[in-house]
């Protein structure tokens, strides 16, 4: 799609990657309205998710008489916290609430594997074992079995936002074997624009993030 487009995007209040991501690989012109769900500085589980989903639906009210043309829900972890079955319910509710096409990153990372045609892969996240257990179900779920698995185990939104491309990277490296059909960076907080084409270069495989998942599907969306 080369027509600029105006995205509606939702992330955790900390996230200071998405929408900048996001823009670098939409059409050009393309804009970018962000809507900040309040959290506080734990990671999200799933005591907390309730009042996380409602302050969601609340705040993407604000889309449904705006021009914005699709709506990316950015945060992954909730995703799999959710599950398959509840990720895609609350992609109805805001599809509802929105009156817009929706995605969510969690979704988009099973649908950008499955289009890839991959099975096996490596996985590389910021996140502790409880949301590593539920994301390898999630994509398990959608036929993608994890080889390989990294972790940057990150308690907080503090340390997660202190992790850099260039650690991506590092890690990203590390993880990766031949058994690997690609590799899949997953959270919208990882910092991933400038490192995929280097990383494809380097590994002469398919490597992915949940950033550009989303940007991918969010296109697919509208066509």
């Amino acid at each position: 799609m080369s027509q600029a487009l105006h995205i509606g995007l939702m992330v955790p209040i900390n996230n200071t990657t998405f929408a900048q991501e996001v823009l670098s690989w939409m059409p050009p012109g393309s804009r970018a309205t962000t809507v900040r769900i309040p959290r506080g500085k734990g990671l999200l589980t799933t005591e907390t998710l309730p009042a996380y989903k409602a302050a969601a639906l609340e705040l993407a009210t604000q889309f449904k008489d705006s021009d914005v043309d699709v709506v990316a829900y950015g945060c992954t972890a909730a995703g799999f916290i959710f599950g398959p079955k509840g990720d895609a319910d609350l992609a109805q509710e805001l599809q509802q609430v929105t009156a817009k096409p929706v995605v969510t990153t969690a979704r988009s990372m099973v649908l950008t594997l499955q289009a890839a045609g991959v099975n096996d892969i490596a996985l590389v996240t910021p996140y502790l074992d409880a949301v590593n257990t539920q994301l390898k179900a999630f994509l398990a779920d959608g036929g993608i079995r994890v080889r390989r698995f990294n972790s940057f185990f990150a308690n907080d939104v503090d340390a997660l936002g202190r992790i850099t491309a260039e650690q991506v990277k590092e890690m990203v490296m590390q993880t990766d074997d031949d058994g690997c059909q690609a590799v899949f960076i997953a959270c919208a907080q990882l910092p991933t624009a400038t490192i995929l084409e280097e990383l494809r270069a380097i590994l002469g495989k398919p490597v992915f993030s949940s950033n550009w998942g989303t940007t991918h599907q969010a296109q697919l969306a509208l066509v």
